[in-house]
């Protein structure tokens, strides 16, 4: 999952960074290699607000030009299609639990962004609301 950023170069030197479609996600650096790194940073802890607010994560939207591209890792885009597919479908870890005959401690973790969850658990997960997980090379 790639989030379109907006670099901004200061006057000071320094490169102020923003996200449209996450706009809590408001960073800067030094120069342009430490602004990429902090908007990394910047994006992943956003998306902990999310999670611990249960709200659902805006998709990232098409880059306009002059955007640079930030990847959000692969293990946190799985768990954010999981937690948008729970809001969207009010389904509570709870229930979740239930449908994969699991204990809610169980799904607590893997709803945890700081949990490292095996990929085959989270597509599990997304199967039991009725979805398909799929992996593909693009």
């Amino acid at each position: 999952m790639l989030y379109p950023a907006k670099f901004e170069k200061e006057e000071s030197g320094l490169y102020a960074v923003s996200f449209r479609d996450i706009p809590e996600a408001i960073t800067c650096g030094d120069d342009y290699d430490d602004a990429v790194k902090m908007a990394k940073d910047a994006l992943l802890t956003c998306m902990d607000f999310y999670f611990e607010d249960h709200r659902r994560v805006p998709l990232p939207s098409a880059p306009a030009e002059g955007e640079v591209l930030i990847e959000l890792p692969a293990s946190v885009f799985a768990k954010v299609l999981l937690l948008n597919e729970m809001i969207e479908q009010n389904v509570s870890n709870a229930e979740l639990a239930r449908r994969i005959n699991a204990k809610p401690q169980e799904v607590q973790r893997i709803t945890n962004l700081g949990h490292i969850t095996k990929i085959d658990t989270i597509a599990k997960a997304i199967t039991a609301l009725g979805k398909q997980f799929e992996l593909r090379i693009v």
